[in-house]
């Protein structure tokens, strides 16, 4: 299968153009041939954007964008199974999560038809400051027009949507770059959308390396936001060189969670498998760091080494496959590198670690030090370090011992202690008696620090894609 991008409706595949395969990372075999966007296509997918911004989607009532949004969602209801194999194929996520995402990207677009209708603004009381009698004041919201969305390759469905459809929902246009590795689910979501009657244009999709046409959306004049979720580096990039564009930043983090003696054991060993090893931590929010009370400590250690290894590893299309393979051999390379390099630093593998080509098994890591990598940086791959605490303050001044500050969990059956300690850590969000993987698609999500700049969540990307505008009338008495 050869793609290419989508540009007011029309495919660009010509024969002359660059390509890049798009590989499966389980099987190695080639899942499709991407034509690569050149700038001029760039150029011209912005260009049209603004145009269609201008003429078209600004001036698109409520009703109707809501309308498209809940076709899409009933189209993607539809052809779910289909959507998940191709995650499955592209990103080597087992089946059974590539489901769970689909469902989630569903539940995006129902949020935002439903929201899209709801973008209210206020009368102001104007009589309130000196020499307002007789006046009156209304604040709208308004679209902002091109929006630029580059998205990731670990979530290539969701986080996709949980730029494009906020967009659409405000009025505004879209230019969008979805990750090199996993272009057939974005190709398919565009071809999507025009089948549940989105105008040519409203969307562009734009299919090329980050370096010829990522760096130009970020810096073209006519994009007037910019929402990205990917790697630190990349994301420094994108906020020094975007000039006065809006940008929304979600930068992944290296995720704390903290269980207390009066924490439910079971319900925190069952939550941060799952939150530590799903999809192989390759989440921005995986559980990295887990601080455990003493008390506790053993206990939870043992119990939580004998669920992980009862993950099933294998094949991502089978139903029982908890653990497939990472997104390339490099990536797995790389954590097992960071596996060995804490080993002869003296800290001590209780499980795990061990790598047959992209699949690397889930390791469990103890005796760390803070400078470690595998502590201090992000890893996005199945490791997490397992530390135990004395003290409350303690645990959060070692949680909050952190470059990044995205979302932590924290497991006690204290509500004062809850609200307490969640008060005091430095993250944009915090889930009690949960891991720190939880998001839902409705809650503000970002992060503080070098976390990300700004928030997710349906009705706060509206928010941050919409202007506010004042309109003041004088009225005769």
């Amino acid at each position: 299968m050869r793609i290419g991008s989508i540009i007011n409706g029309t495919e660009r595949v010509g024969e002359d153009r660059n390509t890049i395969d798009v590989i499966n990372p389980y099987t190695n075999e080639k899942a499709a041939e991407v034509a690569l966007a050149s700038r001029e296509d760039l150029d011209a997918a912005v260009n049209n954007s603004l145009e269609v911004f201008q003429t078209t989607m600004k001036k698109m009532p409520a009703h109707e964008r809501s309308d498209i949004l809940r076709r899409a969602a009933e189209i993607l209801e539809e052809k779910a199974e289909e959507f998940a194999s191709v995650i499955v194929e592209e990103a080597g996520k087992p089946i059974k999560h590539s489901r769970s995402e689909i469902t989630r990207s569903i539940q995006i677009l129902k949020f935002s038809s439903e929201l899209a209708k709801h973008m209210t603004g206020e009368v102001l009381p104007m009589d309130a400051a000196l020499r307002g009698e007789n006046r009156m004041g209304i604040v709208k919201r308004t679209p902002i027009g091109v929006v630029g969305a580059i998205t990731p390759f670990n979530f290539p469905l969701n986080l996709s949507l949980h730029k494009i459809a906020p967009a659409i929902a405000a009025g505004n246009t879209v230019v969008f770059k979805p990750a090199e590795k996993t272009p057939i689910s974005a190709y398919m979501l565009v071809k999507l959308f025009q089948e549940a009657g989105l105008p040519n244009g409203a969307i562009n999709l734009v299919m090329g390396t980050g370096e010829e046409v990522g760096s130009a959306l970020v810096t073209h004049d006519k994009v007037k936001k910019i929402t990205f979720t990917g790697s630190l580096p990349v994301g420094k990039t994108i906020r020094e060189t975007a000039g006065f564009k809006k940008v929304t930043l979600e930068l992944g983090s290296n995720s704390p969670n903290i269980v207390f003696e009066d924490g439910d054991i079971d319900q925190a060993v069952t939550s941060l498998v799952l939150g530590a090893f799903g999809f192989s931590g390759q989440v921005c929010v995986s559980a990295q760091r887990i601080y455990v009370q003493k008390g506790i400590y053993q206990e939870f250690l043992a119990k939580f080494i004998k669920a992980t290894e009862e993950l099933v590893i294998g094949d991502p299309r089978d139903d029982k496959t908890d653990i497939g393979p990472m997104i390339t051999k490099e990536a797995a390379s790389r954590a097992k590198s960071w596996i060995e390099e804490a080993r002869e630093q003296g800290a001590t593998i209780e499980t795990g670690g061990s790598q047959d080509g992209t699949v690397l098994t889930p390791a469990i890591i103890t005796n760390v030090e803070q400078k470690m990598k595998v502590v201090s940086d992000e890893a996005f791959a199945p490791l997490v370090s397992v530390m135990p605490f004395d003290t409350e303050e303690e645990a959060v001044s070692r949680t909050n011992d952190s470059i990044y500050g995205l979302q932590a969990g924290v497991f006690t059956k204290d509500i004062d202690r809850a609200m307490r300690v969640s008060d005091q850590l430095e993250m944009g969000g915090v889930w009690i008696n949960d891991a720190s993987t939880f998001r839902q698609d409705n809650h503000p999500y970002g992060g503080v620090k070098q976390s990300g700049i700004g928030r997710e969540g349906v009705k706060y990307a509206i928010e941050d894609m919409t202007e506010s505008k004042f309109i003041g009338i004088k009225l005769n008495p």
